[in-house]
Order: structure tokens, then C-alpha cells, then sequence
């Protein structure tokens, strides 16, 4: 076959959501094939088991069972599953830790492009992220919580806990790990900000995110910066002083 296709269920509560992702996948991602609809979370159980699909676009908020139950219901998911959501706060958090993929409404061509091409790269090898994704829902002790990082070799799955630091590069992010271990990602730091401010994370400068925990002091001279539990130095921008000592303070 010259053309890989996946065949595609999709689950959400609003019949006009359906139907605009179905014409959009049709007119913009041929190597979808939509074999299935659902409108709640127990027809599209009976969807999954029918069908048996390669991928699943999934809304996080319905009615009754939402998204997230529908996953923790079933005993296995030999599928891909990209997210559909309006705005779901912890949801979205638990799911953008998974390093799994998600599209917000509306949902844009590029956006859906993209997802669908990194499902078909990954296919059948998202079995790491949804386990994951299954214990942040279930509610683990917060220490325990893990962030997918995904590198040009694998997804790794690092307790947050471990990260001392976060540096840019461009649109790279450089995780520094306790233990002297650095992993690159290919998202800018921005994207993890909102991700890892519930755990003790803070901006101190435009290409350095920290962890509060490892923070040794905080050094007026030579301009200001963070002096870290490993010995680095992080720089502390001027317009961010203010929030700096917010976090150190409020922690």
C-alpha cells in the first residue's frame, strides 16, 4: 500500500462537531477514514469495540461520562487518541504531561494536520503515554506525577520532581535532570510554563524556567541570579524581580 490510512472514531457530544471534523478530516487528511461517530461516551465505547480503530479523536468535556471516563473504563486501548476540547483546566494539564496530543475548538486545519501526521508517525507506539495519561487521572500522590518528554529517540517519562531547570534554545527546551542529565525537546519553553506552574515552577527570565525546590538563593550582585542546589547560575531578568520573589516567597 502506497499510502498508509487509519480508520478513525470519532466521540463527542455535539452532532455539528462531528460533522466539521469529519468534512474537514475528508477534505484535509486522506489518510483518515472516518468508520465511525459517537455522541456520548457509551456509544462510543460500543464504537471501539465494533470498530477497533487506529485512531480516536476524543472531546475531553460531555455530559454524563466525559472523555477521561470513557478512557478509564476500558481495559485496553490499542489505539492513538488525539483530544478535542473547548477548555478542560486538568484535563488538558494531565494530557499535555502525557506528551499526547489535543486540539482545541476551533479546531484549525494546521493544528489538525499536524496531529494527524504525528499520529500516523507514531502509530501503535502511544502505549507509554496513555498508561501514563491513566495515572495522573487516577490521581497519584502529586510527587509522583511524571512529564512525557519527547526526544528525536523516545518519549521519556520524567518525575517532575527531578527537574531542576529549563532552558531555551529558539524553539528547543533543555530539561535539566537531577543527577547531571540533560534531555531536548522540540517545544519552546512557553509551552511548559503554564504546565509546571501547579508544581513549583517559575519564570525567572525569558529562557529559564526553575524549580523552586532547588533553589540555593537568590544573588543581588552582577545583575541578579538564582543560584542553584547543583552550583548553576540562573540569570534573573529586571521585570521579572517582582515575580521572582512572589514564587520564592509564596513557597
Amino acid at each position: 500500500m502506497d499510502q498508509l490510512t487509519l480508520r478513525a472514531v470519532l466521540i463527542d457530544d455535539e452532532q455539528h462537531n462531528l460533522d466539521n471534523l469529519s468534512r474537514m478530516l475528508e477534505a484535509y487528511c486522506p489518510q483518515i477514514t472516518v468508520v465511525a461517530t459517537a455522541l456520548n461516551a457509551m456509544s462510543g465505547r460500543v464504537a471501539l469495540e465494533q470498530f477497533n480503530p487506529d485512531l480516536v479523536f476524543l472531546d475531553i468535556q460531555m455530559p454524563g461520562e466525559s472523555g477521561l471516563d470513557l478512557l478509564r473504563s476500558l481495559k485496553g486501548y490499542g489505539f492513538d487518541v488525539i483530544f478535542v476540547t473547548a477548555f478542560d483546566q486538568y484535563g488538558i494539564q494531565a494530557v499535555k504531561l502525557s506528551a499526547l496530543d489535543y486540539l482545541l475548538k476551533p479546531i484549525h486545519i494546521d493544528e489538525l494536520r499536524s496531529a494527524v501526521s504525528k499520529a500516523i508517525s507514531r502509530r501503535g507506539s502511544n502505549r507509554a503515554q496513555m498508561d501514563n495519561l491513566m495515572q495522573l487521572l487516577r490521581q497519584q500522590p502529586r510527587d509522583d506525577h511524571r512529564i512525557g518528554l519527547t526526544t528525536l529517540r523516545e518519549t521519556r517519562f520524567v518525575p517532575v520532581r527531578q527537574v531542576i531547570r529549563l532552558e531555551s534554545s529558539n524553539n528547543y527546551s533543555h530539561f535539566y535532570l537531577e543527577g547531571g542529565e540533560r534531555l531536548t525537546t522540540s517545544k519552546a519553553i512557553h509551552e511548559y510554563e503554564d504546565m509546571l506552574a501547579g508544581y513549583g515552577f517559575f519564570r525567572c527570565h525569558q529562557s529559564h524556567l526553575v524549580n523552586r525546590r532547588f533553589v540555593r538563593s537568590w544573588v543581588k550582585e552582577d545583575g541578579g541570579y538564582l543560584l542553584l542546589e547543583d552550583g548553576t547560575h540562573v540569570p534573573v531578568s529586571r521585570h521579572k524581580k517582582s515575580a521572582v520573589h512572589t514564587a520564592l516567597n509564596n513557597g
